[in-house]
């Protein structure tokens, strides 16, 4: 089993070296064309990884899916056997569920790239960046989940309720998350960090009185005068507004984490299944930016879906035992396809809503244009 963690781990690495290393070496702006085809690929991937998990567990490769004396195990949330059919079911709705609550995250993510006018060409980089540190919160947040859930079964009820009660809350009170400035971690750490005016190039820190300290925000740009770093002695390490960004993404995954762990954990209690389709969930985060950040406000009644599934998940949590006696030990799929209809319906229905916004704006348009009728 270990060794499987480990292929798993060096895979991912190696995604993120090429990604970085390679096909972006080179800081540049993301198109929406570059963004979609990169989505479509890490989509790909997180799809196709779902024929690994299949032929993994059915095959019990490495002891994966077997307690110590070598029997199947159940799954701790719902005691279905970990085989193949039932963990490959298991691994899409996770990755369903957390690729959808991670749409909302852009949302967010938009707002502190305004907020600090992250120039465009170094976008990609503080969520490269952001996400490798969301990958191992994640992984420390999932190991928790799953040791709390192996030793204190009845902590399956205390998710199960907190996903209800955080549905109910997206669905019917204002989940915005304010402006960035009242942030309590950007608070301390301009307390305790010196901070720069101006951003310096794509550096995170810089050292004052050093050419990091006097490069142009932007290539090709003539550098801007920086008074914080005037003032700053000599060798001073400071941060610039480039690591505020990445420290409020990461805060930002944290806390948005915080709903998505149980709501993979509703679904299974297996922490392999449990990280992998939360980590391919997150690698597309970043191309997915670049594709939707422009275009979020048209899909209305999507953090709605969202809440919806938060609730369905929640409920499924509290009675899996009850679910799986009447439906039988396939309830997983059905869950499935209702997620499917409910995300579906949320963006079927935004885009309806904005063709009938559309023509009622194109008929007011033609009544003010229309000559009043003489008397």
């Amino acid at each position: 089993m270990f060794w499987i963690w480990f292929g798993f781990v060096a895979l991912v690495l190696a995604f993120l070296a090429l990604d970085l290393g390679v096909f972006n070496r080179k800081a540049h702006v993301i198109g929406v064309k570059e963004a979609l085809k990169w989505s479509a690929v890490w989509i790909s991937l997180g799809l196709s990884f779902s024929a690994f998990v299949y032929f993994a567990y059915e095959g019990h490769w490495l002891g994966i899916g077997l307690d110590p004396s070598g029997a199947v195990r159940a799954d701790p949330i719902d005691g279905v056997p970990l085989e193949g059919k039932s963990a490959t079911i298991k691994y899409l709705t996770g990755y369903v569920i957390e690729k959808s609550l991670s749409v909302d995250n852009i949302f967010v993510i938009a707002l502190i790239f305004t907020y600090f006018a992250v120039p465009a060409i170094y976008q990609h980089r503080v969520l490269f960046w952001g996400i490798l540190g969301a990958l191992a919160m994640r992984g420390g947040m999932i190991w928790l989940g799953a040791e709390l859930i192996h030793r204190y079964h009845w902590i399956i009820w205390v998710f199960g309720g907190f996903l209800i009660l955080t549905g109910i809350r997206m669905l019917f009170l204002n989940t915005d998350h304010g402006d960035p400035a009242s942030n309590p971690v950007l608070k301390l750490t301009r307390k305790f960090f010196p901070v720069t005016d101006q951003y310096h190039g794509k550096h995170f820190v810089i050292r004052a009185g050093t050419e990091g300290s006097h490069e142009a925000a932007v290539p090709g740009e003539a550098p801007k005068p920086d008074a914080a770093v005037d003032r700053a002695k000599a060798g001073a390490l400071m941060l610039t507004p480039l690591m505020l960004a990445l420290i409020m993404v990461e805060t930002t995954d944290l806390i948005f984490a915080v709903d998505s762990i149980p709501a993979i954990f509703a679904i299974t209690g297996d922490p392999f299944l449990v990280y992998t389709s939360n980590v391919f969930a997150i690698l597309g985060l970043r191309s997915l930016y670049f594709a939707l950040a422009g275009m979020m406000d048209k899909f209305r009644y999507l953090k709605g879906s969202l809440a919806i599934v938060l609730t369905v998940v929640g409920v499924k949590m509290l009675a899996s035992s009850w679910l799986k006696d009447v439906i039988g030990p396939n309830f997983n799929f059905y869950l499935l396809g209702v997620i499917f209809l409910i995300l579906g319906g949320g963006v079927v229905a935004s885009l309806l809503a904005n063709r009938r916004d559309e023509d009622r704006a194109r008929h007011d348009v033609r009544g003010q244009a229309s000559p009043t009728p003489l008397p």
